[in-house]
């Protein structure tokens, strides 16, 4: 037990201590880039530290990952299968499956009767050919969603006439498709655990999805030259095709979430997609008001409004889709049923499932939350090509005021005109990043995300002991350790 208390102190102080010291060295780092924007014979300073590893109990999962969303991307056009498939080909984080899939891990089992349903589902589906790509519309050539990667080559594709009226009845029947990729086998270190169902790992996929589709549209919107050290799909294929290729990777997410067979799930996901881009026009278009005090600094709403922007961007969809992972395995009460005997379910198990539920969805949405912030804070920092982050005040030059800047405002008066004018003149960013530097805007925004992340680990140790929850509990301290 004395064991057990100790690595609990310790992980906590992992993601809580140090904070005069590090302080100091964000302080440093910042004031260091921020006098010599560009030093390429130098190498980084040691603030923005390397993630750690993948964990290492979806080894084999997210190794199958790329294979699957390419399974899922097949175009008949080239340049759309391009461009679709060109930010699947680097390796990333992949933080938003793996959310799922360590949600699934640790929550799988707990919703009682509701999991068994599930586990009968799936296993009715797979003894009579089903699977999570097979189509809810019977009839050849009603949907023209022609897949390459699952159909086959383009012979099948040209049996379908355009030139000609469509008549009621004449159409061939409905080929079948090709099995989904097999299930990798399970890690060596989750064999005890209750294994990932088929729907959740093709959850983790469609978040990953909806993801990549929103960079697509990002780097348009932002005329990025580069994404993780490379050129941006706008620059390596065009804007039109960037913005097609995310609207069909939203498409195509769309159609996987529909045959999961939830329409809670569907929901959830579906309204990630509204809010991304809410979240967006909202930063087009708020500029942070200052305070109607005489004190210096953010009003109460403009720090509000960034923080609102901030859930709907990045954190709601690790919310949502944490959320949607646990209703995949069986936990509350089933569509469309509530109350005692739902599905066969005890009013106990209903009520636990619901609870499982929004503990799911406040570890995503915290966590979402503490991982933007340190984004936000290795703006100000050198860049770091582990991390991915370009740094060197890119958000500035874009006109995006962050949580430095809003805390920095608050000692820092003359920040109120650069901010009001989005630092568009000469010299603006390189300013804004020095009175940054030589603030506490830092330290305050790294202590906000570290409040985040406790919470979101509060949150999930409510569910019980499992080798799931210890990763997403790790996964609380990785997210703030990208800074150190």
């Amino acid at each position: 037990m004395m064991l057990a208390r100790h690595a609990v102190n310790t992980r906590r102080h992992a993601v809580g201590g140090g904070g005069r010291a590090r302080a100091r060295t964000l302080a440093t780092a910042a004031a260091a880039s921020a006098a010599d924007p560009s030093p390429p014979h130098r190498p980084p300073p040691p603030s923005p530290r390397t993630p750690p590893p993948p964990t290492t109990g979806l080894t084999s999962e997210l190794s199958s990952l790329k294979s699957s969303l390419f399974h899922l991307l097949g175009s008949s056009h080239p340049s759309l299968d391009a461009v679709a498939k060109y930010y699947f080909q680097a390796e990333g984080k992949h933080l938003r499956p793996m959310l799922v899939l360590l949600m699934a891990q640790a929550t799988n089992g707990l919703g009682g009767s509701g999991w068994e349903r599930m586990r009968e589902r799936e296993a009715e589906d797979v003894r009579c050919g089903r699977g999570v790509d097979a189509s809810l519309t019977s009839v050849e050539g009603v949907l023209n969603d022609w897949n390459p990667e699952q159909m086959g080559m383009m012979e099948g594709e040209r049996d379908l006439v355009f030139a000609e009226p469509y008549l009621v009845g004449s159409t061939p029947p409905r080929r079948p498709h090709p099995p989904s990729p097999p299930p990798p086998p399970p890690s060596a270190t989750s064999t005890n655990s209750p294994p990932i169902l088929s729907t959740q790992r093709r959850l983790a996929s469609i978040t990953e999805m909806i993801h990549v589709a929103s960079l697509l549209h990002d780097d348009v919107i932002d005329n990025s030259p580069l994404r993780r050290g490379l050129p941006s799909a706008p620059q390596q294929f065009s804007n039109k095709l960037s913005i097609l290729a995310g609207d069909f990777l939203l498409g195509r997410a769309s159609v996987a979430l529909a045959r999961l067979g939830s329409r809670e799930v569907v929901e959830l996901l579906a309204t990630v997609i509204a809010n991304l881009v809410e979240g967006e026009v909202m930063q087009m278009r708020s500029s942070p008001s200052s305070s109607p005090t005489s004190a210096p600094g953010p009003s109460a709403e403009a720090f509000e409004i960034y923080m609102r922007k901030t859930y709907l961007k990045t954190a709601s969809l690790m919310a949502k889709s944490a959320r949607a992972s646990v209703i995949l395995g069986g936990c509350g009460a089933p569509d469309g049923v509530d109350g005692v005997g739902a599905a066969g379910m005890t009013e106990k198990e209903v009520r636990e499932g619901e609870v499982v539920k929004d503990i799911a969805y406040a570890y995503g949405r915290n966590l979402g939350i503490a991982f933007q912030l340190i984004d936000d804070l290795l703006d100000f920092l050198p860049p770091s090509p582990t991390l991915g982050k370009p740094g060197l005040g890119a958000d500035l030059s874009l006109g995006l005021t962050t949580a430095p800047v809003l805390y920095a405002w608050r000692s820092n008066p003359s920040l109120g005109p650069l901010i009001a004018r989005k630092y568009a003149e000469e010299g603006d960013v390189q300013m804004v990043r020095e009175l940054v530097g030589r603030s506490d805007g830092l330290e305050k925004t790294r202590a906000l995300a570290v409040r985040f992340a406790r919470e979101a680990r509060r949150a999930v140790e409510r569910l019980p002991e499992s080798e799931g929850r210890e990763e997403l509990v790790g996964l609380t301290e990785k997210v703030v350790q990208r800074v150190a």
